[in-house]
C-alpha cells in the first residue's frame, strides 16, 4: 500500500535537495537536511498541524534547517584542517540539478561566492534568484517582512556581482581549459600544467577535514607545478583528482 505522504515527499525531493545543497555546498549535509525535513513533516501531520501546501512547508523547513546548519558549521570549521571548499556534486542528464537554468548555480565559483553571504541573505538570494520564489513567499518561510527580504536580496546580489570576474570566459574555452588542467594534474604533466595556469595562480587543497593534500595555499605557477610533480611521483599512475 502506497503512502501518500512519502509519495509527495519523493516528488519534491529533487527541489528540496537543490535548495539544501546550494545553501550548504555539501552533498551529505544536504541529504541529511532533506531527510530531517521529512521526519518533521510526518510529525507535524501526526500532531494535527494543518499543512496547506506540502511543497511550501517542506521548502520552508529545509531552508530553516539549512540556516541553522550554516550557523553551527561556522563554529566547526574554526578547527577544520586546511582550506574548506564546497563539495562538488556529480550530475547527469536525468538529474534535476543538471537543468540548464540551474547549471551555473552549482559551479564551484558560484558556490564559493554564495558561502560568503550571511545565512539569511544566502537563503533569500537563492530562493529568489535561483528558485524563483517571490519576496512575499520567502518572507513567510523565514518569518520576515517582504520589504526586509527585498533588501536582503539586493545586498546579497551586490556581493555576488562584486565577486564575479569582470570578463566572463566563453563556455567552450573554459571547458577546454579545465579539461587540459585536469589531464595535466592526473598525468603529472608539468609542462602542460605550466601552459594552462596563470603565472600568479594560487591553489587551495581540501582534504575533508583530515591532513589535507596541500595544508596551505600554494602560490605561483612554478611552485604549483613542482608540488604537483612531487605528489604524482609519490602516488604514481593511480592518483585520482
Amino acid at each position: 500500500m502506497t503512502d501518500p505522504k512519502r509519495e509527495a515527499f519523493e516528488d519534491l525531493r529533487p527541489l528540496l535537495f537543490s535548495i539544501a545543497y546550494r545553501m550548504l555546498a555539501s552533498v551529505s549535509d544536504a541529504e541529511d537536511i532533506v531527510q530531517d525535513a521529512f521526519i518533521r513533516y510526518e510529525r507535524a501531520l501526526a500532531d494535527g498541524v494543518a499543512v496547506e501546501s506540502t511543497k511550501a512547508y517542506l521548502a520552508a523547513t529545509v531552508t530553516r534547517l539549512a540556516i541553522d546548519q550554516i550557523r553551527s558549521a561556522r563554529a566547526r570549521r574554526e578547527s577544520y584542517v586546511g582550506q574548506w571548499l564546497p563539495e562538488p556534486v556529480v550530475t547527469d542528464q536525468n538529474d534535476p540539478l543538471a537543468e540548464s537554468e540551474h547549471a551555473e548555480s552549482i559551479s564551484m565559483a558560484f558556490l564559493l561566492l554564495v558561502q560568503r553571504l550571511q545565512p539569511l541573505e544566502r537563503a533569500v538570494f537563492l530562493l529568489h534568484d535561483v528558485f524563483n520564489y517571490n519576496h512575499a513567499e520567502i518572507g513567510a518561510m523565514l518569518g520576515k517582512t517582504e520589504a526586509h527580504c527585498r533588501q536582503m536580496a539586493l545586498r546579497a546580489r551586490k556581493h555576488i556581482e562584486a565577486g564575479r570576474p569582470r570578463l566572463a570566459a566563453r563556455a567552450q574555452a573554459r571547458d577546454d581549459l579545465a579539461r587540459q588542467f585536469f589531464t595535466a594534474m592526473k598525468q603529472g604533466d608539468v609542462n602542460l600544467l605550466m601552459q594552462v595556469v596563470a603565472p600568479q595562480v594560487t591553489v587551495f587543497g581540501d582534504g575533508g577535514g583530515k591532513a589535507p593534500q596541500w595544508s596551505k595555499p600554494v602560490a605561483g605557477r612554478e611552485r604549483v607545478a613542482h608540488r604537483q610533480y612531487r605528489i604524482h611521483q609519490v602516488r604514481g599512475c593511480e592518483a585520482r583528482y
